[in-house]
C-alpha cells in the first residue's frame, strides 16, 4: 500500500507534529508514505531530517492553479492507493488535483481543528463529498464536523490521536536531570504547563495561580514549556512580561524542548489551562508519563481527562479556581499518586498510537 499524507500548513503546533508521528507510524508497519508540505515550512524542515520522502509546493490558498497542477503531477507520478490529509484546508488543493486527473483513489481528511464556520454550500459539499472518510479527533470534533460539515454520520469516525506509550514512560525517563536543570530541590513541587505561544492557550491563567500559589507556598516551582510560532512572538513577550510584574522568580521559561518525557517526568504536576481545545496531545502525554494533571473544564479534554480519577478540572480562564484546583494537589499527595497510576492507565488503554494506527490501517484496507 502507498499513501501520500498531507499537512499543508507553515505553522508549527500539535497537527504538525502528529502529522510526522503518523507517517512513521504507518511506515513502522511497513506501509510506503510520502509527504506533501509547504516548501520550507517547519514540517519540511522536520520531516526531511527525519528521512522523510517528500514532495512540496509553494503556495497554498482556498485555490492556487499552480499548486494544484503540481499536486496532481505528484499524484499522477507516484500511483498511490490513498491521500490522507490532517488539514481540511489541504482539500481546496487535494480535491482539484484528483478531478483533474479523474482519480477515484480513496481520500482521507482527519479534522484536528473544531470550524465555527458553517460549511454546507454547493463548494464545500462538492469538496466533502470527494472524501471518503473523516477521523474526528474528539467526541466534540466529531460533532462539530456534523453541525458544520455537508457529511452525514456514516462518513465520521472517532479516532483520538495517538501516544507512542513506550516512549512516553515514566520507568524509562530520567526525571532528577531536568529537575536538576531546573534548580528544583527534592522537598519542592514543579508545576509545570506545555504549550506553543499562542492566545487562548491560558499561559495568562497559569502565571495568575503560580502569584495566588507562590505568596502561599515558598517550595513551589513554575515551568512553562513551549516555543512561539509563527507571528506569535508579540504574544510570547507579553507572557514573560507578566510573569516579571508579577515578580514571579520561581518560574522557568523552558522553551522548545524535544525531551518531552523527561520534562514531564520532573512535574509534579500538570496545568492544561486552554480555553479551547479540539483534543489537546501534551495532556494525554502527562497522563501517558503518569502525570497527575489540573486541566480546564473544555470539551475536547473531556476526551482525555477524568475529573476526580486522573485529574482536577476548573472553570476555563478563572485563575482564582486553577490555583485552588491545584492547591488540592499540593497538599495532598496521596491523592497525587492516585491520579498518577490512573492516569496512566487510562492513556495505555485509549491512546497507544499503536493500537490507533492498527484502527487506521484496517479502515484504510476496508476501503482501498
Amino acid at each position: 500500500m502507498k499513501v501520500l499524507y498531507s499537512c499543508l500548513s507553515k505553522s508549527w503546533g500539535g497537527m504538525e507534529m502528529f502529522t510526522l508521528t503518523a507517517v512513521q507510524q504507518l511506515l513502522k508497519n511497513n506501509i510506503s508514505v510520502e509527504l506533501l508540505c509547504i516548501n520550507e515550512s517547519r514540517i519540511h524542515i522536520e520531516a526531511n531530517n527525519l528521512g522523510i520522502i517528500i514532495h512540496t509546493i509553494n503556495n497554498v490558498g482556498y485555490f492556487h492553479p499552480i499548486s494544484i497542477l503540481s499536486t496532481a503531477s505528484v499524484i499522477k507520478n507516484g500511483k498511490f492507493d490513498l491521500i490522507h490529509t490532517q488539514a481540511s484546508k489541504d482539500l481546496w488543493i487535494i480535491v482539484p488535483a484528483l478531478n483533474l486527473l479523474n482519480s477515484k483513489i480513496p481520500l482521507f481528511l482527519t479534522k484536528q481543528l473544531n470550524s465555527f464556520i458553517v460549511k454546507k454550500d454547493v463548494i464545500h459539499k462538492t469538496l466533502y463529498n470527494r472524501v471518503t472518510k473523516i477521523f474526528a479527533i474528539s467526541n466534540a470534533v466529531k460533532k462539530n464536523v456534523l453541525d458544520t460539515c455537508p457529511v452525514s454520520v456514516d462518513k465520521v469516525e472517532l479516532l483520538h490521536n495517538g501516544i507512542d506509550v513506550s516512549r512516553f514512560n515514566p520507568e524509562k525517563a530520567n526525571r532528577k536531570k531536568v529537575r536538576d536543570e531546573f534548580e528544583v530541590g527534592e522537598d519542592e513541587l514543579l508545576i509545570g504547563m506545555m504549550a506553543r505561544f499562542s492566545p487562548g492557550k491560558g499561559h495568562e491563567e497559569f502565571i495568575e495561580a503560580a502569584k495566588i500559589l507562590s505568596d502561599k507556598y515558598k517550595n513551589l516551582k513554575f515551568v512553562i514549556v513551549g516555543e512561539a510560532s509563527r507571528g506569535e512572538d508579540e504574544y510570547a513577550n507579553k507572557i514573560k512580561k507578566l510573569a516579571i510584574e508579577k515578580e514571579l522568580i520561581n518560574i522557568n521559561f523552558a522553551g522548545f524542548r524535544s525531551d518531552t518525557p523527561n520534562v514531564l517526568s520532573a512535574m509534579d504536576i500538570f496545568v492544561f489551562p486552554s480555553h479551547s481545545e479540539a483534543f489537546g496531545i501534551a495532556l494525554a502525554e502527562a497522563l501517558a508519563m503518569g502525570v497527575p494533571s489540573v486541566c480546564s473544564d473544555e470539551e475536547g479534554v473531556l476526551d482525555i481527562a477524568i475529573d476526580g480519577e486522573t485529574s482536577l478540572l476548573f472553570k476555563t480562564k478563572n485563575s482564582l479556581d486553577l490555583a485552588e484546583k491545584i492547591e488540592v494537589l499540593v497538599k495532598n499527595k496521596e491523592l497525587r499518586n492516585s491520579f498518577s497510576e490512573h492516569s496512566r492507565l487510562r492513556a495505555l488503554k485509549f491512546f497507544d498510537i499503536n493500537i490507533l494506527t492498527d484502527k487506521v490501517i484496517n479502515v484504510y484496507k476496508s476501503l482501498v
